[in-house]
């Protein structure tokens, strides 16, 4: 597919979701199931809105990594937070 195609797309496939996140097609199609991933099918096949990639990778994270994730910006933060300001402004 070609660059300029993927700037634009809309929906992605199953396939293509759990590509990016690292998980299996099931997986993904399960949290389409639950409700916890918005995505409907178009003729055989289930698509995901690509703005619905965030909430995706949210539902695929657990509580404890969330929470670690957090603490390591946090500390990466406080300790290179002028740095991080001043590569901003570039």
């Amino acid at each position: 597919m070609k660059q300029n195609q993927d700037k634009n797309k809309e929906y992605l496939s199953t396939g293509e979701l759990a590509k990016l996140l690292n998980v299996s097609r099931i997986a993904v199609f399960k949290k389409i199931k639950s409700g916890k991933i918005k995505g409907f099918k178009i003729g055989r096949n289930y698509v995901i809105p690509t703005e619905e990639f965030m909430t995706a990778v949210g539902t695929f994270i657990s509580q404890d990594k969330k929470d670690e994730i957090r603490k390591v910006v946090k500390r990466a933060v406080s300790e290179y937070g002028e740095t991080l300001r001043l590569l901003g402004e570039e």
